[in-house]
């Protein structure tokens, strides 16, 4: 019994060893620069950090820029759609390479392939795509539709939507490849039971499939949120924000605050809002996840 007391005592303080630097770097380098981050947003600070507090004066003027307004719009439009039509495209990609088809392997390997490019990649090759000299709406003129008209990255009402294009178009393979392992999961005799049972495949999937495939579909929503949240790149090289500011988001917004514009403080603000909005939303639903399988547990 003290032999074993002992090896566990050994194995825990090894646990932390190996965990420590993981917590050092986390704790420096995220918590500690989210809360260096807060501690600015309430400053006056601008081309250096300056430590004279003003209280909400800079969450006051955010909020009353109308560029702000529009970034905040833009990332509600760009996340939801990103986000919903990925997970969409995703699935029915993965529940149509579950049915054992040939060229399984090929057609995987075609999906997954934008995953492995940069966004920086990405934006500029649908720049050229998207755009009405070089791209689609040339193609299609070319061919004889001379009344076709495609030009939403040089609108500023529909710039926002090549965002979603562009990304979808890159992460819906990410998607198809956690359902696809997670539909491989499951259990064949519930499979067999449904049938016998005569659930057809539309039932079977509905009822049964998905809603076990929860806890991967809270992995494939984090991750494509933090995504959505973080699309700096992409913007800068697809639209630079533009025309205007009508495609800007958070990011951007943040970026050209602090470098451009040389607003520490309020760049600062901004990122607390980014931060609070994704916790908010977030939060609640990692949460009930977790007090859900702790239910299923017992």
């Amino acid at each position: 019994m003290l032999k074993a007391g002992w090896r566990q005592r050994v194995g825990r303080t090894m646990s932390l060893l190996v965990l420590s630097p993981t917590l050092l770097v986390l704790s420096v380098f995220v918590y500690g620069f989210a809360l260096w981050s807060l501690i600015i947003s309430l400053t006056g600070s601008k081309i250096t950090p300056r430590y004279d507090f003003v209280g909400l004066e800079q969450y006051v003027a955010l909020w009353s820029m109308e560029r702000w307004h529009v970034a905040v719009g833009n990332l509600f439009i760009f996340a939801g759609l990103f986000v919903t039509l990925s997970v969409g495209f995703g699935l029915l990609l993965a529940i149509f390479l579950d049915q054992k088809i040939r060229a399984e392997n090929a057609i995987r390997s075609i999906y997954l392939y934008p995953m492995a490019i940069s966004f920086i990649v990405t934006g500029t090759a649908w720049k050229w795509i998207l755009n009405p000299e070089l791209g689609i709406e040339k193609l299609v003129r070319d061919l004889g539709w001379q009344g076709f008209s495609f030009d939403w990255i040089v609108n500023p009402n529909m710039a926002v939507y090549t965002l979603v294009i562009a990304a979808i178009w890159q992460s819906s393979g990410f998607a198809m490849a956690i359902f696809l392992a997670g539909l491989r999961g499951v259990d064949s005799e519930i499979l067999k039971a449904a049938r016998i049972d005569g659930a057809g495949a539309w039932l079977t999937y509905r009822a049964i499939i998905i809603p076990i495939l929860r806890p991967v579909f809270l992995t494939v929503l984090v991750v494509l949120t933090y995504q959505s949240v973080r699309s700096f790149d992409l913007v800068i090289s697809l639209t630079g924000g533009g025309p205007g500011f009508s495609s800007d988001l958070p990011a951007t917004f943040m970026y050209q605050f602090a470098f451009g514009r040389n607003r520490m403080a309020l760049s600062a603000a901004s990122a607390m809002m980014i931060f609070m909005t994704i916790a908010a939303v977030m939060v609640p639903y990692i949460y009930s996840e977790l007090r859900r399988e702790a239910r299923n547990e017992r």
